[in-house]
């Protein structure tokens, strides 16, 4: 048996001092020196999460981080692993999630590498592959240089605006004994910068602005990352008398709140929008036809926009995900974990010098908002009432199925909200009842598992309303459920279509003429129709369905949900749902 030192051995003390909680992957052997290490070095670990998909990896993290705040790592195999990753770790890019991804590399060193398999799994730079939609990326080409690599790395991924970063270890570094005894230091001598701070007359504008507006309207986009925001932007709004539009980047506020106007034309008459750490605020004020791409814009001519957030920093060339340029009159560039309360500070101070004409103003105007808020709340009320006993199931009367069992608990909703209507329903109170919508199609139940990960443990029903589609493309997620005992209440919104693009060939269709019947051509999903409750228990799940029945729909919610809560492990209900 060899004794000694590995340099995987080295890297993986570096991991394990960071506090890295789990480390997600699909195995691969050009970083089987690694895990080795997390396994056998020195008693082991982070925790490993074996998924059957590198982008499955990479969702599992993503989810864990949009929860917690806080990274988790992700190991990808070599050059082709990275590949299949990518879209995971564009959408965590674009979500401004925070990630430590390594990945095994080469050998660099030609000479060391076995024919063929080493060669065309190899790149010259691999993070070339990534370096558009990651924070940095890094090849250290000693042992020495992976401790100061995997730490600024670290570090990098948690300062704003967070981001996932990629680090490509070396096959050979991680196989060989250290020729000298190398150590991990202590990660408190490399401290986290700070929240970037805002310009003091720039803070003091802005909150002049709002509190001199007769009609503002905030625009919040990530600021719920931070917990804080959840209590600070309704404070914002009951200060300023603005209504807020909930982007829904992640939770900024109870969807009750009387000052929630998402949803509503409150933007229409505003003479100031804040937009409130957006990356891409503009479908609050931009109406779009979606057949014909025409634009027309919400805002009255004399309105004013002006914004608080990160603006440009963390813009990239390559991805256009920050939208279309903007007019802002200001424009305060800052971490909104550090300037929201400072902003909500300045303006409490202005607010209690306000004279009584401006005090009666302002409180007129929070009751204005308040009567939309609860007109449109009505409204929602009545268009799921129109369809409540319409068979298959409305989405509207699924969500409204989940809520009447999920209220009894101590719930999460992980992503999905099935068609929006969720929030139009539940009742959102708490910060961590939902850390964000879902993104782009084989997203969400990766998403979702690592959501319910980062839950696990807590006593929280955590709830996925998970569209087919998405499921279809990554269905060995079900068995990392059961293998981990991650509990999970999958609810099924299954219409057995693609529908968001068959409605868009419905759109060309009708635009040019043409069968709207054919739309279903490439984007059914029946003929068979996938089982997923058969699918679910064949890989360890309790299930039961299709469940076309609506009667039948509550009950066994019901028992999916004891299920999870009782025995800590998953459980999927498939409800078949309408094609909307």
């Amino acid at each position: 048996m060899t004794t000694g030192k590995y340099g995987s051995d080295l890297m993986v003390e570096v991991i394990r001092g960071l506090g890295v909680p789990y480390i997600s992957l699909n195995p691969g052997a050009s970083f089987r020196g690694l895990h080795d290490s997390l396994v056998n070095w020195d008693g082991g670990g982070p925790e490993l999460i074996c998924c059957q998909h590198e982008k499955v990896a990479i969702g599992v993290a993503h989810g864990y981080a949009k929860v917690t705040g806080e990274p988790m790592a992700v190991a990808l195999h070599d050059l082709v692993g990275l590949l299949q990753a990518t879209m995971g770790i564009y959408y965590a890019f674009h979500d401004r999630v925070p990630m430590l991804i390594v990945g095994g590399s080469g050998p660099a060193d030609t000479a060391r590498r076995r024919p063929s398999i080493d060669w065309f799994h190899s790149a010259n730079v691999q993070g070339n592959a990534v370096r558009d939609y990651v924070k940095w990326d890094d090849e250290p080409r000693s042992a020495q240089a992976s401790v100061e690599s995997l730490t600024r790395a670290w570090n990098i991924a948690r300062s704003g605006p967070a981001g996932p970063v990629y680090v490509s270890l070396d096959a050979d570094l991680q196989e060989q004994l250290l020729d000298e005894p190398l150590t991990a230091p202590d990660p408190a001598l490399f401290s986290l910068p700070t929240p970037a701070g805002a310009d003091p007359a720039a803070l003091m504008q802005l909150a002049e602005a709002l509190m001199q507006a007769e009609r503002p309207v905030i625009v919040a986009g990530f600021a719920g990352r931070d917990p804080r925001a959840f209590e600070l932007i309704p404070e914002l709004a009951e200060l300023t008398a603005a209504g807020v539009i909930d982007m829904g980047n992640r939770l900024n506020l109870p969807n009750r709140h009387p000052l929630n106007l998402t949803g509503t034309d409150v933007v229409s008459d505003a003479d100031l929008v804040v937009f409130l750490d957006c990356k891409d605020g503009e479908p609050a004020i931009t109406g779009v036809d979606p057949a014909t791409r025409d634009l027309t814009s919400k805002l009255a001519p004399d309105a004013r926009c002006m914004a608080l957030g990160f603006g440009d920093t963390g813009i990239r060339g390559w991805s256009h995900d920050y939208g279309r340029l903007k007019q802002l009159a200001l424009d305060v560039t800052a971490d909104t974990v550090s300037a929201l309360p400072q902003l909500v500070e300045l303006c409490r101070a202005l607010g209690a010098k306000a004279d009584e004409k401006t005090a009666a103003r302002r409180d007129k105007r929070r009751q204005e908002l308040a009567a939309k808020h609860e007109a449109r709340w009505a409204s929602w009320q009545a268009q799921a009432d129109k369809v409540a006993d319409e068979s298959p199931l409305s989405t509207a009367r699924l969500a409204r199925e989940v809520w009447e069992v999920v209220k009894d608990h101590d719930w999460v909703l992980t992503a999905g909200t099935s068609r929006g209507w969720a929030k139009k329903i539940w009742d959102f109170d708490r910060h961590y009842r939902h850390p964000g919508d879902s993104l782009g199609t084989a997203t969400q139940i990766g998403i979702s598992l690592g959501v319910a990960l980062a839950h696990k443990g807590s006593g929280k029903l955590v709830v996925d309303l998970q569209p087919d589609g998405d499921l279809m493309f990554d269905l060995g997620t079900l068995w990392v459920a059961a293998y981990y005992e991650i509990p999970m209440l999958v609810i099924m919104v299954n219409n057995r279509a693609y529908y968001n693009d068959w409605a868009h060939q419905e759109h060309m269709a009708i635009q040019r003429g043409r069968p709207v019947e054919n739309a279903y051509i490439g984007m059914e999903i029946d003929g068979p129709a996938p089982d997923f409750a058969a699918i679910a228990r064949a890989q360890g799940w309790w299930a039961e369905g299709p469940i076309s029945d609506p009667e039948a729909v509550r009950d066994v919610i019901r028992r999916a949900a004891d299920h999870v809560a009782q025995t800590g492990k998953p459980a999927l209900v498939d409800i078949v749902t309408q094609l909307e």
